[in-house]
């Protein structure tokens, strides 16, 4: 084992060009931090127009330029000198900058690791200036600057070793381009790689400049988010739970201005999402939080990508809040945003042949209704229309006549009225086809029904009015020990959700109530799984931290199964229930409940017009 040896050398002050490089070890980690800094100082600078040239992945080559409000000659030397800058001049300008940049430490330690190049020239020059070796001479150019950076870490060769690929690094440097010109939209942008021009966006909005970036699957599930409280605003795109990825690798979050990422911010947002979006995905999301520059510190970490706010916890509740209603607004009067889009891929149906068994059916009657009658639920008291067409329809009926096919005789009524239409058949017991306005309706009745009990649930336990089934006869089942322990140890718990579970032996338990929301569920089914969940998290975390996962599995036991045939009846009661209930464009997991089939979308099916 190598032992290390203590130095004897004297005291002394380190020369600056040592100090830049040092300061390079955590300013420039990698070429797409030297393209991050100098993209900052462009915008800084007020540039409408960047052009960003790579080589090899920015290691050969890293050439910016802008059209900004460029350098003095005279101010030259002091630009690339360390801890000179324009930004700030005090604590009190440090407490409340409002630039990208402020450090002065960027151009110096780039130019301390790189064979390093600038060239400027304001609006009232003649011709530029440019600064090489710290010699500032005449040079060519229109106005802005021009960075050439080349050669990065040639002088420090260990540093260099450590950088990945060609490829890698270009993706890391493209991320960062990708970045900043989300968050300046007003800005045109061009990423050069290998003299191959990779991206170009026009000056345009973040409506655009988003679905340019982040593509149209992400534009057609997005929510507008415009909410502000105070000093705070919180203003972009959340994705509908549709739009979710594997990967966290479509969330871009800015505060005023600068890309961050901050775990308080990432908290909020994800907490925002779970009541629609459970299990291993992601959502995506472009950002941007504007507040007074005092109220937030970016000077707590060298490349200026975390944030401290001064408090923390408002800018949570607000931002978590301000997602949320977005998301909440996902119901089926929505229009706008809420129908997932069929796939394109729909359209080739009308070129292929339709796979024997493949048919479309009415709904037939069903021995035991999911609804029972229309007016259970409130339906017909809630809406009036909706209630004198179907009893006009149940008085005057022909003998077999369904009241949905009666109510298609109607006058179609208004998408404002019922955006869901009227059900007109269900397809293999999985899907309900209705009719609107605007065409064909496509639900899926069991992803529906789910998300509507879970609001109900959700409603009723956070008003303290979940209601109580009890079982005329009790279900019995075998528990092994760590069932056993929970109904023993958790009984405060299981009656807070509105189950009555009791041991009857040292082996069985029995179900005596399950909440009457869920009075169709398996109770014993229902009983085992509530009581893993309450195992696995214990009995105050899952009501706290895992309550939104437990309802979903209460919900999704009592959602209608599929190969159910629902009446007419039955079928629209569940169409106007998904237009009362917030979010019942998703299910609990993030898949969409209905697609809107436009009758455009159905005339290219079967080529009309063409």
């Amino acid at each position: 084992m190598t032992q290390m040896t203590t130095s004897h050398r004297p005291i002394q002050a380190l020369p600056d060009n040592l100090i830049s490089q040092i300061a390079a070890g955590e300013v420039v980690e990698r070429p797409s931090a030297v393209v991050k800094e100098l993209l900052e100082n462009a915008l800084d600078a007020g540039a409408t127009q960047i052009t960003v040239r790579l080589d090899q992945g920015g290691v050969k080559r890293i050439s910016i330029t802008d059209n900004g409000r460029g350098i003095e000659p005279d101010q030259l030397p002091l630009a690339v000198a360390r801890h000179a800058t324009s930004k700030i001049a005090s604590l009190t300008d440090l407490e409340n900058v409002a630039t990208l940049g402020f450090r002065g430490e960027a151009l110096a330690s780039i130019a301390s690791v790189s064979q390093f190049k600038l060239s400027s020239r304001i609006a009232e020059a003649s011709h530029a200036f440019q600064i090489e070796n710290g010699v500032v001479s005449p040079s060519s150019g229109a106005q802005g600057t021009s960075i050439d950076v080349q050669e990065l870490y040639y002088n420090t060769p260990a540093r260099r070793k450590f950088l990945k690929t060609e490829q890698t690094e270009f993706a890391h440097c493209a991320d960062v381009v990708k970045r900043i010109a989300l968050a300046r939209p007003d800005v045109a942008f061009t990423l050069i790689h290998n003299g191959k021009t990779v991206d170009h966006w026009n000056a345009t909005s973040l409506d655009k400049r988003s679905a340019q970036i982040m593509g149209s699957e992400f534009a057609g599930a997005r929510l507008v988010v415009d909410q502000s409280a105070g000093p705070l605003r919180l203003h972009g795109y959340a994705g509908l739970p549709t739009a979710s990825k594997a990967r966290a690798d479509a969330q871009y979050f800015y505060v005023n201005g600068r890309f961050v990422r901050d775990k308080l911010l990432t908290h909020a947002v994800r907490a925002a999402y779970q009541d629609v979006l459970h299990g291993d995905r992601y959502p995506s999301y472009v950002l941007a939080l504007q507040l007074d520059p005092s109220l937030v510190d970016v000077n707590v970490h060298p490349s200026k990508i975390e944030v401290r706010f001064r408090d923390g916890r408002a800018v949570h509740q607000f931002v978590f809040h301000a997602v949320q209603a977005a998301l909440s607004q996902t119901s089926a009067t929505a229009f706008g945003a809420a129908p997932a889009p069929l796939p394109a891929a729909v359209f080739n149906v009308a070129r292929q042949q339709v796979p024997s068994g493949q048919t479309w059916h009415p709904a037939a009657q069903s021995q035991s209704p999911l609804f029972q009658r229309a007016t259970d639920y409130g339906v017909a008291q809630a809406m009036p229309a909706y209630g004198a067409l179907f009893q006009t329809a149940v008085d005057h009926k022909a003998p077999g006549a369904e009241p949905n096919r009666i109510a298609s005789e109607h006058a179609q009524p208004s998408d404002d009225e019922f955006p869901l239409g009227f059900a007109i058949a269900q397809l293999h017991g999985i899907y309900v086809l209705a009719q609107n306005n605007r065409g064909l309706v496509l639900v899926d009745m069991h992803a529906a029904h789910e998300r509507i009990l879970y609001e109900q649930i959700k409603a009723a336990l956070d008003q303290g009015a979940l209601s109580v089934q009890n079982l005329l006869i009790p279900v019995t089942f075998y528990a092994d020990q760590e069932a056993l322990s929970v109904v023993e140890e958790q009984q405060d718990v299981l009656r807070s959700l509105g189950f009555e579970i009791a041991v009857l032996s040292p082996t069985t338990l029995a179900v005596r109530a399950i909440p009457g929301l869920l009075k169709n569920a398996d109770a014993e089914s229902l009983a085992r799984d509530v009581l893993r969940d309450v195992a696995e998290f214990g009995g105050s975390r899952v009501l706290l931290e895992r309550r939104n996962e437990l309802l979903g599995t209460l919900a999704c036991h009592s959602a209608v199964r599929a190969n159910r045939s629902l009446t007419g009846i039955e079928m629209n009661a569940l169409l106007r229930q998904m237009e009362q209930t917030e979010r019942a464009d998703q299910c609990n997991h993030g898949r969409p409940t209905w697609v809107q089939l436009a009758l455009n979308d159905l005339d290219k099916l079967f080529l009309r017009g063409q």
